[in-house]
């Protein structure tokens, strides 16, 4: 199974979820802690929930009722969603790096003598 498109804000998102990788949030927290717009959160946060990166449930009525609010639906990483966004961010990473080469160089081989 492929992954999500690696894009910025998926990347934000899931650096944050990776913070604290067992905990649950909703939507808007995930707005709010990475300044994204709930436009953006929520298709990523389905895309994510699709490629079985993340699994979601939503809070029973005596969690809300007494505060007046609507049901919210909680998110958390799964296990291997957790491994793999380690994994993604970890490539993103390393291309990034090695797309900054200058042309004609390469980079040096870790533990080689160079």
């Amino acid at each position: 199974m492929s992954g999500p498109r690696m894009t910025m804000p998926t990347q934000a998102l899931l650096r944050w979820a990776l913070s604290e990788p067992t905990r649950e949030w909703y939507g808007l927290q995930m707005c709010e802690a990475t300044g994204l717009a709930s436009g953006t959160v929520y298709p990523i946060i389905a895309r994510l929930e699709q490629a079985g990166w993340l699994e979601s449930r939503w809070e029973e009525p005596e969690e809300y009722a007494s505060e007046g609010r609507p049901r919210r639906r909680y998110y958390r990483l799964t296990t291997d969603g957790a491994e793999r966004a380690r994994i993604a961010l970890a490539q993103v990473s390393q291309s990034r790096a090695t797309a900054r080469l200058p042309f004609g160089t390469s980079r040096p081989v870790p533990g080689g003598s160079g």
